[in-house]
């Protein structure tokens, strides 16, 4: 079952939004540190890259640095949010947690052990010019090396990239301003370590920050 495929059953009996439930019997994995999260499917079944798994070989430009990031050569502790910058519901809330993980590491000095890369899934409007303003609106500190907005190169790739290969599903609405268009979505934050491989995957709207931290404290370490 493919990911898109599962994403769609996931959807209809409502496993896309949660992770609770029975731990499975597998409960380590040479690859992580953490170990695998009590819920109801293997990680082989979940529509994104789930504990255990790397994530997609894809490199997606960073158009503030001017430079392309290869998730899979990161070589430190990463966390990966999915967002659009017109979004006044759950992505100010991603976005925040992730603000505050990333201050958290510019406070307490260990900044360069961890990277940050919300990316974007409405290349449309979401160019360079606006992810500043969008992080003057967070108060996000993007002069910090360890941050970076990422941005599909067009509409197609980020359907590519975002929904097909991270199993983050967006569909687009279409008021008669088109200007205005939102996007109905779902949420994902990730905790990745520094072999590229995913330790959690945060399946809520409002993911906890010192949950995130906690955990990250164990991959660092």
């Amino acid at each position: 079952m493919d990911r898109r495929e599962y994403l769609r059953t996931a959807a209809a009996v409502g496993l896309a939004g949660g992770t609770a439930g029975c731990a499975s019997v597998l409960d380590s994995n040479p690859n992580v540190a953490l170990g695998e999260p009590d819920r109801e499917f293997d990680s082989e079944d979940a529509p994104y890259p789930a504990w255990g798994q790397r994530i997609p070989d894809v490199a997606l430009p960073a158009p503030l640095d001017d430079r392309t990031v290869e998730l899979r050569a990161i070589d430190r502790p990463s966390v990966l949010t999915f967002f659009y910058s017109h979004c006044n519901t759950v992505c100010p809330v991603l976005l925040s947690t992730m603000r505050n993980v990333h201050t958290h590491t510019l406070n307490e000095g260990y900044a360069d052990e961890v990277a940050f890369f919300p990316t974007t899934f409405d290349p449309a409007r979401d160019d360079a010019d606006r992810l500043r303003t969008y992080a003057d609106e967070m108060n996000v500190a993007t002069d910090a090396d360890n941050w970076a907005f990422l941005r599909p190169a067009s509409e197609d790739r980020a359907t590519q990239v975002v929904q097909e290969q991270f199993g983050v599903m967006f569909e687009r609405t279409e008021p008669e301003d088109m200007d205005m268009y939102m996007f109905t979505h779902t949420a994902l934050t990730l905790l990745v370590n520094a072999d590229g491989y995913v330790e959690r995957a945060y399946r809520t709207d409002s993911p906890d920050a010192e949950r995130i931290l906690s955990d990250l404290e164990t991959v660092r370490s």
